[in-house]
């Protein structure tokens, strides 16, 4: 390279090095142009900004204890609760037993029904026709509330109730048949998995989706007529015309369960009642519903309810249920009351009349 090119090459890198150091100045002096700018705007401040829309603020210390707390407490709320399935139970002897109940509440008929192969002590339904899910559906009569709140008093028989005699209840009247000895395998595994199902619920906490949806009342009273038609439309398909199910190839168990008549519940079930009844269906039938999309109206359910419920089925003496008359639920349809309306009413509605006479008696007592 000659003297002139090395010339032009050192007044190119000095112009290159000229234009560099322009470009970042230009670019400090605008930063601090905004910079200058942004402390003049309103700040982002949380705490005033929910404040100033009437809500407390999330960020606020003293709205939780922790956020674990915090965040533990709303998840809970928000979410509805649906049991684990058992087989992530642990791998040893606790786990298996835990998967037995599992297993027995599932297909109860199969060990426990009229061939079943540990005894034959009920009317061949599962559990899990009731419990859905084998007791882990959201809305689906599951069993998410009963370890958090076993024992506990209840008024049906005036007495506090342990898990045992919660279970015998269901095996005594919606299977209409035994209970099991308590020390037995069978009833042990059933205990386990439903108290494994609930180990994570804080006792005397009962999970939002727990058991069944309490529909409004009717301003009417529930129509067995009307009730006849909507089965015959939707309901029948799976549990036949004339209510008695379909039984599953195996001859042991039913596919689809009878809802009246010799196999199905018997009048001292829970579903026997039409609150029962028509919240459970609210959510689960006919088949597809679900709580994001159920099939049936409030006043399709309530009537379907009472149809059911008005067709023969097994009895049971209750003569010792609710011995606190002013206990018993508006829906129980067998006297003596502590109010003066009939058991029809009782039965079908209109019930909101007799929740009222019952509140008043209650404040007069």
């Amino acid at each position: 390279m000659n003297h002139e090119q090395h010339t032009i090459e050192q007044l190119r890198r000095s112009l290159n090095l000229s234009v560099t150091l322009n470009v970042l100045m230009a670019l400090v002096m605008f930063l601090g142009i905004v910079v200058s700018l942004t402390d003049s705007w309103p700040k982002w401040e949380p705490e005033n900004w929910f404040k100033s829309k009437g809500a407390p603020s999330p960020y606020s210390v003293e709205n939780h204890e922790t956020p674990d707390s915090m965040t533990l407490a709303v998840a809970r709320k928000l979410t509805l609760w649906q049991g684990k399935n058992a087989d992530y139970a642990p791998a040893n002897d606790t786990g298996d037993l835990i998967r037995y109940g599992r297993d027995l509440i599932a297909n109860t008929a199969a060990y426990l029904g009229p061939k079943g192969s540990v005894a034959h002590i009920t009317n061949g339904l599962n559990c899990q026709n009731c419990h859905l899910d084998a007791g882990t559906r959201p809305w689906g009569n599951n069993y998410g509330a009963v370890a958090s709140t076993y024992p506990k008093f209840r008024e049906r028989s005036g007495t506090e109730e342990d898990l045992y005699k919660r279970v015998s209840d269901c095996m005594e009247r919606s299977l209409n048949g035994k209970t099991l000895p308590p020390d037995s395998r069978e009833m042990q595994a059933m205990m386990q998995y439903i108290n494994w199902l609930g180990r994570d619920v804080p006792k005397n906490e009962v999970p939002n989706g727990t058991g069944i949806v309490a529909l409004p009342f009717l301003t009417r009273a529930a129509d067995p007529a009307k009730g006849k038609e909507i089965y015959a439309a939707k309901c029948a398909s799976c549990h036949a015309p004339d209510g008695q199910g379909l039984l599953s190839p195996d001859g042991k168990t039913y596919a689809y369960p009878p809802l009246w008549g010799a196999h199905s519940y018997n009048i001292g079930a829970g579903l026997y009642r039409l609150s029962r009844f028509a919240g459970y269906v609210k959510y689960n039938m006919p088949f597809g519903a679900t709580y994001q999309n159920p099939q049936l109206s409030d006043e399709e359910c309530w009537d379907v309810a009472a149809f059911v419920n008005s067709q023969p089925r097994p009895g049971m003496d209750i003569s010792a249920d609710w011995p606190n008359l002013l206990g018993k639920p508006v829906d129980h349809p067998f006297g003596p009351f502590a109010d003066s309306f009939s058991e029809k009413q009782h039965k079908f509605g209109p019930f909101q009349p007799i929740k009222d006479k019952i509140a008043a008696l209650k404040q007069a007592k």
